[in-house]
């Protein structure tokens, strides 16, 4: 059984991985929102989830870092700065961060990297994510992990080879891009598809959560499994052994 302590307790979030967490065997260790003791509740911790903003993840490393304990990262719409927090505290602690805590989607990207490797680049790769409307953030910080998995697979550099927003006369699309599209509306937990679409032929891989409470019962699993692991920077197909 693991203390595992909550930032960002009281939103949806929060109170899901709070069930899961009980769910798993787990004890909740607290929880803190905004202007609470983040540093204390990493000393009543044997681990840290975090599903707060950008703008938190400074202060939820320092107190990760202060207890010397691990912390899963679920915030999504981070830039190049947070990654490089991430990466500092890495070399202190155990650090796993990711745009979806799914089990079924981390298989997800591991086939997506798989098909894009085989597939050459006359096929082309469209990712899809559609989520509820009060989603602020887009692509999906899910979408942005699948683009990641296609492009590895191909052995290029996403940011120099996406397409988004079009609108317009944009032209041909080139080949080898890896374009995107997002469509929000409603209450939609989360659903992403993979298209590589060839000559005559479309594969289209798919994942659709159903209750947020996927995404708890994964980071919980990622927080457990953190626990006791030197310092460096994981990921959640290590998790599932991939």
């Amino acid at each position: 059984m693991a203390r595992i302590g909550i930032i960002g307790s009281e939103g949806r979030m929060g109170q899901a991985l709070a069930r899961a967490i009980t769910e798993a065997g787990h004890e909740v260790a607290g929880g803190v929102d905004q202007g609470g003791n983040t540093a204390a509740l990493a000393e009543a911790s044997e681990a840290l989830l975090d599903f707060t903003s950008p703008a938190a993840l400074e202060t939820n490393l320092h107190a990760a870092i202060g207890a010397g304990i691990p912390i899963l990262v679920g915030t999504t719409g981070l830039e190049e700065r947070h990654h490089a927090m991430l990466d500092s505290a890495a070399l202190a602690i155990p650090v796993l961060q990711t745009g979806n805590t799914s089990l079924g989607v981390t298989l997800l990207a591991h086939l997506v990297r798989e098909a894009a490797s085989r597939l050459g680049p006359q096929w082309d790769i469209e990712v899809v994510d559609m989520h509820h409307r009060m989603k602020v953030d887009a692509p999906s910080g899910t979408a942005l992990l699948l683009g990641e998995a296609a492009a590895a697979g191909r052995g290029i550099d996403l940011a120099g080879n996406s397409e988004r927003g079009r609108d317009g006369h944009t032209g041909a699309r080139a080949e080898g891009a890896i374009g995107f599209a997002s469509l929000r509306g409603g209450t939609v937990a989360g659903e992403h598809s993979v298209i590589l679409a060839g000559e005559q032929e479309r594969l289209t891989l798919t994942h659709v959560a159903e209750d947020r409470m996927i995404f708890a019962r994964g980071a919980v699993a990622g927080a457990a499994w953190l626990i006791g692991k030197p310092a460096g920077r994981y990921t959640m197909p290590q998790v599932l052994g991939l």
